[in-house]
């Protein structure tokens, strides 16, 4: 009995005894703080650099680069913003390119939690260079990993161990995607799934702490809300709960499915006699012309996700657009460009949706967009509490 009660203290030490945790959750704040900051900078330069790329105007309001009427010229574009891209990551910091979330995971398992103060800079500028000018990606992945880097620095200048520094980088990554999504609780669950691997109060609280503060100066800097508002609808029987189970097949098969995409794609550029930085000029080449036949799938594609949801999107539309956001999209982050995974995921999960609605008889398009959503997010990131939230 002893010996149970010793155990029990020992997984609650954490808690009761580390007097730390409240330095770590104040480190926390602060963290936060300045998270959200540079959310507030990524989302403000993607639109300035969607502007002038699309639109040839200096304009801080968010546009969406599938209204262009740039024509034929629309190809050109990526092309630029890859060519700018791999010179950052050649003659800056090769770790800007790919999505966000791999590099912020090597830091922590091979790096011991640090990252460079040139990574923190030259991530959310590389991104929103690719997203601004077409890139089909999300701002989510990449402000992770800057987030991450603000909390691994601020870890590094008090010279914490690294257990304290995994967790403030940890702590910044969340902190990063509560303010871009307005979802606090998602953006904890995202890094316990993929980066913090524990539930233990000392980790557990101060990622808490972070993202909450960010959700919260996220109100006055980016507005309140959620970011993608959905519709109340009728609860699900036991058939509906059924056909759920068949439309998380199909969004696992095509998680797969994407996954092999991209790994081919990858094979495809390694197997070019250049050099890698000029990858996303070659990716960004084939965005462009994507883009000309399907202007939907540039950018980040809120407006796009917005109208999935909303049912707005139907036949044929549907089928284009997961087709060419699917493909565009795995070839550009094959190219090893700069630009996250989660907005295109929920685009191509909802595209997935609602073309099933077509075939179910209960709910509405809207409502089976959301289910392939959460799918296609817990398929491909392997993160199924966080798709769910």
């Amino acid at each position: 009995m002893s010996e149970k009660v010793e155990r029990t203290e020992d997984r609650l030490a954490d808690f009761t005894r580390d007097r730390r945790i409240l330095l770590l959750s104040l480190m926390a704040l602060l963290i936060g703080c300045v998270s959200a900051f540079v959310a507030y900078a990524l989302v403000w330069l993607i639109s300035v650099i969607t502007g002038l790329a699309f639109y040839q105007r200096f304009s801080a309001q968010v546009l969406s680069p599938d209204r262009n009427t740039l024509g034929p010229f629309v190809v050109v574009v990526p092309v630029i913003g890859g060519l700018f891209i791999g010179l950052m990551a050649r003659y800056g910091s090769e770790k800007i390119r790919g999505h966000g979330i791999p590099e912020a995971l090597e830091a922590i398992l091979f790096g011991r939690s640090r990252m460079s103060p040139k990574v923190a800079v030259l991530k959310p500028l590389s991104s929103a260079i690719s997203i601004g000018t077409g890139g089909p990606f999300g701002a989510e992945g990449p402000i992770i990993m800057t987030g991450g880097a603000v909390g691994s620095l601020f870890a590094q200048m008090f010279h914490l161990s690294a257990a304290e520094r995994r967790t403030l980088l940890v702590a910044g990554a969340a902190a990063g995607m509560s303010a871009i999504f307005a979802a606090p609780v998602s953006a904890v669950l995202l890094a316990v799934e993929l980066l913090l691997f524990e539930w233990r109060p000392r980790s557990f609280i101060p990622v808490t702490v972070a993202s909450v503060m960010a959700a919260v100066l996220r109100v006055p800097l980016l507005g309140a809300g959620p970011i993608f508002p959905v519709r109340a609808h009728d609860a699900l029987g036991a058939e509906g709960l059924f056909i759920t189970l068949l439309v998380g097949i199909a969004a696992g098969l095509a998680s797969g499915l994407l996954t092999a995409l991209v790994y081919g794609f990858e094979d495809l550029f390694e197997r070019l006699p250049i050099h890698w930085m000029w990858w996303p000029a070659i990716g960004g080449l084939f965005v462009g012309l994507g883009g000309y036949f399907d202007p939907r799938v540039l950018g980040v594609g809120y407006g796009t996700i917005h109208s999935l949801l909303t049912g707005e999107v139907v036949g044929a539309a549907l089928v284009g657009l997961l087709i060419g956001k699917s493909l565009v999209w795995s070839l550009a982050l094959g190219s090893g460009t700069s630009g996250g995974v989660l907005a295109p995921l929920l685009m191509m999960g909802g595209a997935l949706g609602a073309l099933a609605s077509r075939y179910i008889p209960i709910g509405d398009a809207g409502l089976w967009a959301a289910i392939g959503m959460a799918a296609m997010m817990g398929g491909t990131m392997r993160s199924p509490l966080t798709a769910m939230v």
